[in-house]
C-alpha cells in the first residue's frame, strides 16, 4: 500500500484531537489522556510517513493516468502532449525530507505546548486545548500543501485561532489586542486572497506547481503588471503572517498577551508562515529581483527593529516577543538572497527558532507561574528558587544569541556565509553585530531576573516548578545541542527543499 495515503493524517490527527477534547472537556482525566496521546502522535507521524505526494480524491495529473480513462477519446487526443496533462486537478500534499524535518520539530513544539498547558493549570480547559490542536493542524497544512488556496484557507483558520488563544488568556488588555489583530487580519487576509485571485485569473490554476509551470513555460508573461501586483498582495499577506514590519508591533503584543503554552504556538505560526508563504513567493516570483530586494530589505529592518525595541522593554514577555520578531529577519534574509545555500540557511534558522523561542517562553513562563509578574524591574533572586529552571532558561538565551556549539550558531554562520557569497559582506557584519547585541540583551534580563537581589515586595509562590516543564525544556535543549554538533543531518534534508523551491 502506498504510504503517502497517511500524509493527510498529519493534519487530520490534530483536528480530531481538537474536536474530542472540546466534546469531553467535562471529564478532566479523559481529556488529558486524549490530549497527551494526540500530542505524542504529532512528532511521530512525520517520522513514520513515506516521502511522496498525496492527491486528494486520487485525482492525479493526466500524465500520471489520473482521469485519462474517463475522458472521451476525442478529448484525450486534444489534451495529449499539452500543459493540461501536467495540471493537478485536486488539492495536493507534498512530503519530502525538508518537510519531514520541519514537521517533526513543529510536532515536538506542539507536544511541549500541550503538556505545558495541562501541567501548569489546575483545571484543564478543553476549549484551550482545542485551540492549540487546531492551530497545529493549520501549521501542518501550511508545510504540506501545494495548493495556494488551501494555504489561504488554513491561513484564515490559524488567524482566528490565534485571536481565540489571546481572548482566553485572561491577561490584562487581551481583548483589545485580539480585536486589533483580528482587524488587521481582515486586511492582510483580504490582500492575500486578492493576490491568489489574480494568479488564478492569469494562470487558470491555484496549484502552486502549475502556476510556476505556466509562468516559466511562457504561457503567462512574467512581466505582466497584474502578475507583479499579485506578488505585492502576497508579500503583504506574508508580512502580516510573520509579524515583519509594519506588523512587528502588533505581533509582539500578541505574544505577550498569550499564556506561555499558547505563545509557543503563536510564534510557531509566525515562523511557519514565514517559510511556507515565503517559499511560495520565491517559487512563483524568483525571477524578479524586485521581489527579492523587498524581502531582503524588510528582513534587515526587522532584525534591527526587533533588537532595538527589545532593549527598551521592562516586560520580559515583550522582550522575548521582540527578540522573536527580530530573529524572523534572519529567516527572511536567507529567503531574500534567493540562492539554494541561503534558502537552506534560512530554513535551518526557522527550524532552530521554533525550538529556541519556545524554550524561552517555557522558561520565563515558570517565572510568571511562581511570581505572577512579568516586569523585569520587579523581579530578582529567582536563581535560589528555581536553579534548574534558571540554568535551562539562561542556556536557551545563549542558544538564541548564536553561542556555539548549539544549532543557532550553525544557522547564523551559514547565513553570514550566504551573504558573503552573494557579495554583500555588510549584511554579514550586521547579522554578527545584532547577534552580539542579542547576547548582551539577554544577559541583562538573566541578571535582573535570576541574579540580582530579591526585591522586598516580591512574593514568590511556594509551589514547586512543574517537572514536566523541566523535562520538556531539557529535551528541546538536547535536540538543539545534537543539531548543533551534527548539523548535516538537518541541513542536507532542508537543502533538498531549497533546491526544489528554486528549481525553475
Amino acid at each position: 500500500m502506498d504510504g503517502t495515503i497517511f500524509l493527510p493524517l498529519m493534519v487530520i490527527i490534530p483536528i480530531i484531537c481538537a474536536i474530542l477534547v472540546n466534546l469531553i472537556h467535562g471529564a478532566q482525566r479523559t481529556t488529558k489522556v486524549v490530549a497527551v496521546i494526540g500530542a505524542i502522535c504529532l512528532p511521530l507521524v512525520p517520522i513514520l510517513a513515506t516521502y511522496g505526494t498525496q492527491y486528494f480524491g486520487a485525482y492525479q495529473p493526466l500524465i500520471n493516468g489520473g482521469l485519462t480513462a474517463s475522458l472521451p477519446e476525442a478529448i484525450s487526443s486534444i489534451v495529449s502532449g499539452t500543459l493540461l496533462e501536467l495540471f493537478h486537478p485536486a488539492i495536493t500534499y507534498t512530503f519530502g525530507p525538508g518537510q519531514q524535518v520541519i514537521l517533526f520539530i513543529l510536532g515536538l513544539v506542539a507536544l511541549c505546548s500541550v503538556v505545558l498547558s495541562i501541567t501548569e493549570t489546575k483545571k484543564t480547559s478543553g476549549v484551550y486545548l482545542y485551540l492549540l490542536f487546531m492551530l497545529t493542524a493549520a501549521l501542518m497544512a501550511f508545510v504540506l500543501t501545494d495548493d495556494i488556496f488551501n494555504l489561504y484557507v488554513f491561513f484564515e483558520i490559524a488567524a482566528l485561532v490565534q485571536v481565540g488563544l489571546i481572548l482566553v488568556s485572561r491577561i490584562k488588555g487581551n481583548y483589545e489586542t485580539g480585536l486589533k489583530y483580528m482587524l488587521l487580519g481582515e486586511i492582510g487576509g483580504s490582500f492575500m486572497l486578492l493576490g491568489i485571485g489574480l494568479l488564478l485569473g492569469l494562470t487558470g490554476n491555484v496549484n502552486i506547481s502549475d502556476i510556476v509551470m505556466m509562468i516559466h513555460s511562457g504561457a503567462v508573461d512574467p512581466t505582466n503588471p497584474v502578475l507583479l501586483f499579485a506578488a505585492g498582495m502576497l508579500i503583504f499577506g506574508w508580512l502580516y503572517a510573520t509579524g515583519l514590519p509594519p506588523f512587528n508591533g502588533i505581533k509582539s503584543e500578541i505574544y505577550s498577551k498569550g499564556l506561555p503554552s499558547g505563545s509557543m504556538l503563536l510564534q510557531s505560526f509566525s515562523v511557519i508562515g514565514c517559510i511556507s508563504i515565503g517559499l511560495v513567493i520565491l517559487r512563483i516570483f524568483a525571477y524578479s529581483s524586485t521581489v527579492q530586494m523587498v524581502i531582503l530589505s524588510v528582513s534587515v529592518l526587522a532584525m534591527i527593529l526587533g533588537i532595538c525595541m527589545a532593549m527598551v522593554q521592562d516586560d520580559y514577555k515583550r522582550i522575548i516577543a521582540y527578540l522573536a520578531v527580530g530573529e524572523l529577519g534572519y529567516i527572511g534574509v536567507g529567503l531574500g538572497l534567493a540562492t539554494p545555500y541561503s534558502v537552506t540557511a534560512g530554513l535551518f534558522q526557522a527550524v532552530n527558532e521554533l525550538m529556541v523561542t519556545s524554550l524561552l517562553f517555557m522558561g520565563f513562563g515558570v517565572v510568571l507561574y511562581l511570581t505572577k509578574t512579568s516586569k523585569v524591574s520587579k523581579l530578582g533572586g529567582l536563581l535560589e528558587k528555581m536553579p534548574v529552571g534558571a540554568f535551562l532558561t539562561i542556556i536557551a538565551g545563549f542558544v538564541m544569541a548564536g553561542v556555539p556549539p548549539f544549532n543557532v550558531f550553525q544557522s547564523k554562520y551559514m547565513l553570514c556565509q550566504a551573504a558573503m557569497i552573494a557579495g554583500i559582506p555588510e549584511l554579514a557584519i550586521i547579522m554578527i553585530i545584532l547577534s552580539i547585541v542579542t547576547f548582551l540583551a539577554f544577559l541583562k534580563i538573566a541578571y535582573a531576573v535570576f541574579l540580582q537581589p530579591k526585591p522586598d515586595d516580591l512574593e514568590i509562590s511556594n509551589k514547586g516548578m512543574p517537572k514536566a516543564t523541566l523535562v520538556m525544556m531539557a529535551v528541546l535543549l538536547i535536540v538543539c545541542l545534537v543539531i548543533g554538533l551534527f548539523p548535516d543531518m538537518v541541513v542536507s534534508r532542508l537543502g533538498y527543499l531549497a533546491i526544489t523551491t528554486l528549481l525553475f
